[in-house]
């Protein structure tokens, strides 16, 4: 074979030619799903017509449509790529010894975060090559349509947790072609962080889907949130409507495939800031409790025994909701009564033992703080360890981690945030720079980094993390920390 069709690969709608860098080939931007343009805006998936000839992938696609994230002061500020066609695409790296020779690595499908809102699987945030070459192990990554595009609830016209159908479609994609990348379809762990780590536990909860996926790496989860309320979405979709001037008995669907995108995003945007509440981290639009992808709330599936048979590792930073407080002035200013009111919207009659039990374990803390760390637990940490508490009561391998690295200086109180585990993960700390959530790094850092990576590749690879016993519920000295 020549050089170039040694970095060819054959998929079911053609083939594709990868770029190789050192001990990985990549291949970046391969469609999964024609192009959500025109009759296929606000539509499920539809399978890509293909291609003839070879089909060079050595550039990351296009990002989905989207607003500017959320977290631009914490992980810093990307210039917009987007564009809606060609956007649904999927990256794959893989092991060059992997690679043309029938050998079969273990395979890790990614899924970005953003609350669905943001986000891109071709980002170099999340450059999957050097976890791959360090696992040996295939890495996934892809993109899902996202915010209204993605999480409109319009079930009438067939939109109903759309970003979470691309998802689905992504996993069938994976299991139909990945061993042409020298992936083993047959040991598919699925994970992702925060949106993505949501994302991620909805598929191997969802019986459409759950039988392709063996284990599960769920980062900063918010399963806290639990997915949204049928009639809430809908009030949300009419309250769009309006912001679009989408007139009563209008074809719905027509009207909204005839605006510009644009408009599409700038409506969401206004509709954000009127339902924003300070401190949550609920968007406007993510995946509806009985829409595809998500039957039953996640609590129930999981004690009903949908996770059962399936590897988990699960964690959270140590300060994970300081990226929703630091940089908000509602927060900032909060003074203890403005903090009750709060903790009383959310908690009811248990807002005060709360406040007070937060007070006694955090002796100074300002009420910024305070709530802080309430949101921390009640968003990420709380939920995350039930999930670990029950699988692990019913024998199934789990682990917990948490990551604890605070950047030098930590000139905005960040400490671990929300996201400031991902350049460890992926070794793209070159990908970051000026993010505050990372600061200036070094080789323990890069040490750190090595030593999670390498726990979670075993992971993928073996069901089981290297040098780490088992996690037993309720057991804090079984949690392994990171930085």
């Amino acid at each position: 074979m020549t050089a170039a069709e040694d970095r060819v690969a054959e998929t079911d709608r053609g083939r594709v030619e990868g770029a190789a860098r050192g001990e990985v080939i990549s291949f970046r931007g391969i469609p999964y799903a024609a192009s959500p343009v025109g009759d296929l805006r606000f539509a499920p998936p539809r399978p890509h017509p293909g291609w003839t000839g070879t089909r060079e992938a050595v550039h990351a696609g296009v990002a989905v449509p989207q607003a500017a994230s959320r977290l631009e002061r914490v992980m810093g500020r990307r210039v917009p790529d987007w564009r809606e066609d060609g956007s649904l695409t999927v990256n794959v790296h893989t092991p060059s010894a992997a690679f043309g020779n029938g050998a079969s690595r273990p395979v890790l499908v990614w899924w970005h975060g953003g609350g669905f809102t943001s986000g891109s699987g071709g980002w170099d945030w999340y450059d999957g090559s050097g976890l791959a070459a360090l696992g040996d192990i295939v890495v996934v990554t892809a993109n899902y349509r996202v915010g209204p595009l993605g999480y409109l609830y319009l079930p009438e016209i067939g939109a109903a947790n759309l970003g979470g159908r691309d998802q689905a479609a992504v996993l069938r994609w994976v299991r139909d072609n990945i061993a042409s990348f020298g992936g083993d379809p047959r040991v598919v762990t699925v994970g992702g962080q925060s949106a993505g780590a949501y994302s991620a536990l909805s598929l191997a909860l969802d019986p459409r889907t759950s039988e392709l996926v063996t284990g599960l790496l769920l980062q900063s989860g918010p399963f806290g949130l639990t997915p949204q309320d049928p009639q809430d979405a809908a009030e949300h979709a009419e309250a769009y409507l309006r912001l679009l001037g989408v007139p009563d008995g209008a074809d719905v669907a027509k009207a909204l495939r005839a605006l510009p995108v644009e408009r599409l995003l700038s409506a969401y945007g206004r509709l954000a800031g009127h339902l924003s509440v300070p401190g949550d981290a609920a968007p406007p639009m993510y995946p509806v409790l009985g829409g595809p992808g998500v039957p039953r709330g996640f609590q129930r599936a999981i004690e009903d025994g949908a996770l059962e048979g399936k590897a988990v590792l699960i964690g959270t930073t140590r300060d994970e909701a300081t990226a929703f407080t630091a940089f908000d002035p509602r927060i900032q200013n909060l003074t203890s009564a403005g903090v009750l009111d709060l903790l009383t919207a959310r908690f009811g009659e248990q807002a005060h033992d709360i406040h007070r039990r937060y007070a006694v374990r955090l002796p100074g803390a300002t009420p910024a703080q305070l709530f802080t760390a309430v949101q921390t637990d009640r968003l990420f940490r709380d939920d995350s360890l039930r999930i670990a508490d029950h699988h692990a009561a019913g024998g199934d391998a789990t682990y917990v981690y948490r990551f604890d690295r605070r950047p030098a200086g930590d000139e905005f109180a960040l400490g671990a945030t929300h996201c400031a585990e991902l350049p460890f993960l992926f070794n793209t700390f070159d990908a970051y720079p000026d993010s505050p959530m990372l600061g200036t790094t070094g080789d323990a850092d890069r040490a750190l980094g090595e030593s999670f990576a390498t726990a979670v590749a075993a992971f993928v690879t073996t069901g089981a993390a290297t040098d780490w016993p088992p996690y037993a519920p309720a057991t804090a000295a079984r949690v392994r920390h990171f930085g």
